[in-house]
Formats: C-alpha cells, structure tokens, sequence
C-alpha cells in the first residue's frame, strides 16, 4: 500500500535504500546522499511493506505553476508490476490539489542507454510528453531531458 511518509528520517531512509539499490541508475553514492537529504524536505510516498521500501516517489515544486518528479525508484526485481504507476498516483493527484499547472521529470534522453530508455517510456506511458533536451546539463554522456505533463 502506498502511504505518504511524514518522518524526515523515514523520507531519507526509503530515498536511500532503494537508490542504493539500483547502481545502474543511481551509482554515484554522492548524488544518492543529495537526494535522500533533500527527501527529508519534500512530500515522499512511498510502498513499505515488513518496514523495508519497494519503492518510492519524491515531490518538488518548481515554481508557482509547476512541480517535478524530484526522484524516484522501485526495487530492480519489482520492475514492470505496476508499482511505479501506482507511487505516480498520489504525487499526482498532490499536484492537482495544491494547483500545480504542470509536472515535470528528468532523465536521460532515450537513445543512450537501455535501462534509460525502458525509463523513458514508462514516463511516456503515463503521459508525459518530451519538452527538451540539455545536451550538457549533466554531461556528455548523460544528456538531460525533460518531461512535461499538464495536470489539469
């Protein structure tokens, strides 16, 4: 069941363990440090099943119209059951209720990498359509691109 963790220390540990668990994704353990520290700030959901995280989902606004999926993964052997679908169902429907315009997300663009490119469709199939694409944002071999979503 996906609930929405409201401990700073629950927020970072779910945020940790699971990006500590997809080194395909999340290798640098510096970056997986910056992201389970800004969790503790942000709305998290997140599915804990025998206190152990399956996955998780991270909010963070943008701007005053607009939001973004700040992080998120799922447990590698729990991919393609729904599970990221159902973690995407409450940020969104935070989005809405708060007045958010848009959502957005980030990753590399398709084309580079085959995990990235199974990412890129399953943002894709939740609605997502391509905004751009920053070439150097990260670097060179990890183009940015961006998602968009209009959530009313």
């Amino acid at each position: 069941m996906i609930t929405e963790l409201k401990e700073k220390t629950e927020k970072e540990q779910a945020c940790r363990e699971i990006l500590s668990s997809l080194p395909d994704w999340f290798g640098n353990p510096e970056s997986v440090g910056e992201y389970a520290a800004s969790c503790r700030e942000l709305p998290v959901w997140a599915d804990i099943c025998s206190g152990t995280a399956a996955g998780f989902i991270a909010f963070r606004p943008t701007s005053g119209c607009a939001g973004e999926i700040y992080v998120m993964g799922v447990r590698r052997e729990l991919h393609r059951r729904g599970l990221g679908r159902e973690l995407f169902r409450p940020l969104y429907a935070y989005a809405r209720e708060n007045g958010f315009q848009f959502l957005t997300v980030k990753t590399v663009q398709q084309g580079k990498y085959p995990d990235y490119d199974r990412t890129n469709l399953f943002y894709k199939s939740l609605g997502f359509l391509e905004l751009e694409c920053f070439p150097g944002l990260w670097d060179e071999q990890n183009p940015c691109q961006v998602y968009i979503m209009d959530v009313n």
